[in-house]
């Protein structure tokens, strides 16, 4: 069978989080680039997109849209959901607010990103790292939940990753259950490649934010 196939920009956006989760279940995956408004168009117009945007997704015959379920059902045949139904519903609570988490860095590049980093300074950072430390602390395997990576853990590595390229290591500084997983993570062989290799994007540019109004508006 085919390796699955991103369709998304070359840059991160929602992109990045399917990458992240393919890779971190050590599915090697191919992409297709959306540079061009007409290649969107033509994807429109041929049905590829259920409700018109990206990511997809092409899996297991599947053409996937919409960035969660995307993810979910990556999740759910890799065993990064859980054991159980409370495992499952943990697991998703703390997904969740990961999204939450994320969502204070989406804007950077389109407005400023001294608007941005500030407002996630005095916001979103004094929020959720210490919750998200308390949550580890508490476990003590170094994941979030049990003993063993899960859906949870891929969606806190990227706002911790997004963190540390933006403020540096020393923003974790104060939260050394973090720390332990941040490094615990990123050393897992199918994530530390992935993060050393090209399908892992630098932070969106002026060149990124280009083609996106380009394409889409």
């Amino acid at each position: 069978m085919a390796a699955p196939k991103l369709y998304y920009f070359d840059g991160r956006g929602k992109g990045a989080i399917v990458r992240l989760t393919l890779a971190a279940c050590g599915i090697k995956f191919t992409e297709e680039l959306l540079t061009e408004r007409e290649q969107i168009e033509k994807w429109r117009s041929d049905g590829l997109l259920l409700f018109s945007q990206v990511p997809m997704l092409e899996i297991d015959g599947l053409r996937l849209v919409q960035t969660g379920a995307i993810i979910r059902y990556i999740a759910g045949k890799e065993g990064l959901l859980g054991s159980s139904l409370e495992e499952t519903a943990r697991i998703n609570e703390l997904f969740e607010g990961s999204r939450d988490f994320m969502s204070a860095f989406y804007t950077a590049v389109f407005v400023d990103i001294k608007e941005v980093l500030e407002k996630a300074s005095a916001k979103s950072l004094p929020r959720y790292l210490p919750i998200f430390d308390k949550v580890l602390k508490e476990n003590g395997t170094g994941f979030l939940i049990g003993d063993r990576v899960s859906l949870a853990d891929v969606g806190l590595l990227e706002p911790i990753l997004t963190i540390i390229d933006y403020y540096g290591i020393e923003a974790l500084k104060d939260y050394p259950s973090l720390q332990e997983f941040h490094k615990k993570v990123t050393s897992l062989p199918s994530l530390a490649e992935f993060l050393a290799g090209p399908q892992r994007r630098k932070p969106n540019d002026d060149v990124y934010v280009s083609t996106v109004k380009k394409v889409l508006f």
